[in-house]
Formats: structure tokens, C-alpha cells, sequence
């Protein structure tokens, strides 16, 4: 019961009830949640990616600082100290001819990375150019996407090698080869993103409002097909690692003096079933790059999509 007031009269009176039209403050029982904002709580938001992101670095700072991570010429010949098990002296054993594995594994993570992003860049600038053109040109898309459809009725692997017996063995006409065989879904990826958003209501009002197509697809059309295309390099750079590494198991790809993984697996199958080392440790590393660049491309679709963004 509230208390009463003496008035200068000597009457009591009392203070007016509570508004019952009003809500009360709520005590506080719990404290506010606070989203964890800034570069930590991104990550730990997207822990798929933070993992992804982690391992490929390593593999980019092994491939970088190779020659300082204790490691020998990877092409020297050493025929006395050959088919050595892994020891102190050679962590991942010497093939052959001798040669250190350690030192080839670690070089050739350059090749492997080096064809991938390469591959991944080219395939998707270029595939982003052909699918902009097929999804605003009807003409263009009726003939570009038959060629498309052509390409892509032969399996990327089959038609890389038959580009690379076209021309000789390196690593540039190797990300030229796989770079023409990834070209077509990148297209056709681009190119169903253009077509949905030229239904969209923002795109219909810029085109008949009289602003010209150049202008729409560089304001509203191309940074909508970032994010997608952004998640299709991952994979891209991926799948390009693992078919540098099938031509060169076959002899396809890049000259056996380059070391590679490819390489170092085809020269160490002869000997798997006494010397399982030397294809072991260089078919780990691609795994693991593989799956790295995998888990950032997955990361990247979560964090990308806002339908499977996890929120608080």
C-alpha cells in the first residue's frame, strides 16, 4: 500500500495508481546478448572456414619458405643414398635416385598451388565474361552456350589430356589446359545468376527508367554474381589441383624434372608395394590442400548465403 502525504490543510492524500495502460519495466534477469563482432567473432562464427583458412595458409607459407624449412635441392641425385627408409637424416625417406622426398614434397606444393589459383583466377574472370554476354544477349546465347554444352559433355580430366597432346609438357600450358576444361561451368553458373536477376524488380525499373545495359550490369548485375562466383573458385581451385595431379601421375602433365606431387606419386608407384612412402606423403599434402580449400569454399557458402548464416 503506498503511504500517505500530509497536505498544509492537514488532509492525507495519496499519489495516483500506476497507469495500468502502461507497461511496467521488466526487471532484468538476464544480461543482453552481444553478437561477437570484428575478425575473431567472424571466425568463430564460421568455424569451417577459420579451419579451411588456416590449413591452406600453411600450405602457402610451406610453399613460400621451402628453401628455409631444412630442406636439400630436390633435383639432386644421390644413387648411393637411394630407397632410404624416413630417418633423421631424411624425414620422408629419398626415392630412386636418391633424391630427398621431404624436399620434393615441400617444392611441390608450389606447382600444386600455383595451378590451382591460377586456374581459379582465369577460369573465373573468363567464365564471368561469357556468362554476362549469354545472359543479356539472346543471339549470343543461343551459339555460346551450344559450345558450352559441347565442352562440357567431355570430362574435364579427358579433355585436358587431350589439349595437353597437343602441345608439350609445362606448367603453363598445364593451367591452360585446365583452365579451357572449367571454363564452361563457371559460364553456366554466371549465367543462370544473370538470368534470375534480370527478373528482379530493381533491375525492371533501371530498364525502363532508360539506363543503358553496360550501366546495369556493372551497377546491379555484376556485384550480385561476386558471391557465387566467389565459391566456385574454391572448388574450381580444388579440382584443379587434383587434375594437375592425374596428368602428371600419367605422364601428362608437367616434365618429370619438376617436382611435383603428381610427379613424385608416378615415380614412386613402381615401388608402392616395398616403398609405400614415397607416394604416401605427397598424396597426404594434396589431401590436405584439397580438403582446406574445400572447407573455405563451404565456409564461404555459409557465411555467403543468408539462409544458412547462422545468427544469434
Amino acid at each position: 500500500m503506498s503511504a500517505a502525504v500530509l497536505t498544509p490543510g492537514g488532509s492525507a492524500s495519496y499519489p495516483p495508481p500506476p497507469d495500468p495502460a502502461i507497461a511496467q519495466p521488466a526487471p532484468d534477469i538476464l544480461p543482453d546478448v552481444k553478437p561477437k563482432r570484428g575478425f575473431w567473432g567472424f571466425l568463430r562464427r564460421n568455424p569451417t572456414m577459420a579451419v579451411g583458412g588456416s590449413l591452406l595458409l600453411l600450405m602457402v607459407f610451406v610453399a613460400v619458405f621451402a628453401p628455409f624449412l631444412w630442406t636439400k635441392d630436390p633435383t639432386s641425385l644421390a644413387p648411393a643414398l637411394r630407397t632410404r627408409e624416413p630417418s633423421a637424416d631424411f624425414w620422408f625417406g629419398t626415392d630412386m635416385l636418391g633424391r630427398d622426398v621431404y624436399s620434393r614434397v615441400l617444392y611441390g606444393a608450389r606447382v600444386s598451388l600455383l595451378v590451382g589459383f591460377s586456374v581459379a583466377i582465369l577460369a573465373s574472370a573468363i567464365g564471368l565474361v561469357i556468362g554476362l554476354l549469354s545472359g543479356f544477349n539472346r543471339i549470343a546465347d543461343s551459339i555460346i552456350m551450344r559450345v558450352m554444352d559441347g565442352m562440357m559433355s567431355i570430362p574435364p580430366i579427358l579433355l585436358a589430356i587431350a589439349l595437353m597432346a597437343l602441345t608439350r609438357g609445362s606448367v603453363r600450358n598445364v593451367i591452360i589446359a585446365i583452365t579451357i576444361a572449367e571454363i564452361p561451368r563457371v559460364s553456366r553458373l554466371v549465367r543462370g545468376v544473370v538470368l534470375s536477376l534480370r527478373e528482379q524488380p530493381y533491375v525492371e525499373a533501371a530498364v525502363a527508367s532508360g539506363t543503358r545495359t553496360p550501366k546495369i550490369i556493372f551497377k546491379h548485375i555484376l556485384p550480385n554474381t561476386l558471391a557465387p562466383l566467389t565459391v566456385q573458385a574454391t572448388y574450381i581451385c580444388a579440382a584443379a589441383m587434383i587434375t594437375e595431379a592425374i596428368l602428371s601421375f600419367i605422364g601428362a602433365g608437367t616434365p618429370p624434372i619438376i617436382p611435383s606431387w603428381g610427379n613424385i606419386m608416378a615415380e614412386g608407384r613402381a615401388l608402392w608395394q616395398v616403398k609405400p612412402y614415397i607416394v604416401f606423403f605427397p598424396a597426404i599434402f594434396l589431401s590436405i590442400t584439397v580438403l582446406a580449400v574445400n572447407l573455405l569454399g563451404d565456409g564461404l557458402r555459409d557465411a555467403i548465403d543468408p539462409r544458412m548464416a547462422k545468427r544469434l
